[in-house]
């Protein structure tokens, strides 16, 4: 589906070129610029109509509380009232449910879990900066980066910079 519209809303740096990616602020309460606004409602609000259609019973969302200081829509919290959404406005007898199964995980237990079931990590992307090669210093990039350090094993993504975000 089609959700070029946040562009045309805009408002935070992956939606706007006129608005720069911040660095890194693992430490902070600010909420990054990266920050899409209602991003995951709208994703939700998508899957949540498109489940209906075809009759599925779970959306799947890898949202991590863990990023909640800095993204208001990963929080455990968010996810019980968008149940609740979804239960008030579809038809009765539809029974759809998300399903986040790494919100209460940290980065690390996440990293490690993928370890025991041998995800290809090479293909984990977070950058909300670059497309060549990951800039190493975004919100995302610093988290990715934190994590793999924190489980103590090596991040196979490509980085402009790697700082260690674990000093």
């Amino acid at each position: 589906m089609d959700a070029l519209f946040l562009g045309a809303i805009g408002g935070s740096s992956l939606t706007d070129a006129a608005i720069p990616v911040g660095p890194a602020d693992l430490a902070g309460i600010d909420i990054p610029t990266s920050y899409v606004p209602f991003r995951n409602a709208n994703f939700l609000s998508m899957a949540a109509s498109w489940s209906e259609v075809i009759g599925a019973n779970r959306i799947y969302i890898g949202a991590v509380e863990e990023d909640s200081s800095g993204y208001p829509d990963c929080r455990k919290v968010f996810y019980d009232a968008f149940n609740q959404v979804i239960d008030l406005g579809t038809r009765p007898e539809t029974r759809i449910e998300i399903v986040t199964p790494l919100i209460a995980m940290n980065k690390a237990e996440i990293v490690r879990r993928g370890l025991e079931l041998d995800a290809p990590f090479h293909f984990s992307w977070s950058c909300y900066k670059s497309e060549g090669k990951a800039c190493g210093v975004c919100d995302s990039c610093a988290r990715h980066l934190r994590a793999f350090a924190s489980a103590g094993i090596a991040d196979p993504v490509e980085y402009e910079l790697r700082p260690n975000y674990l000093q």
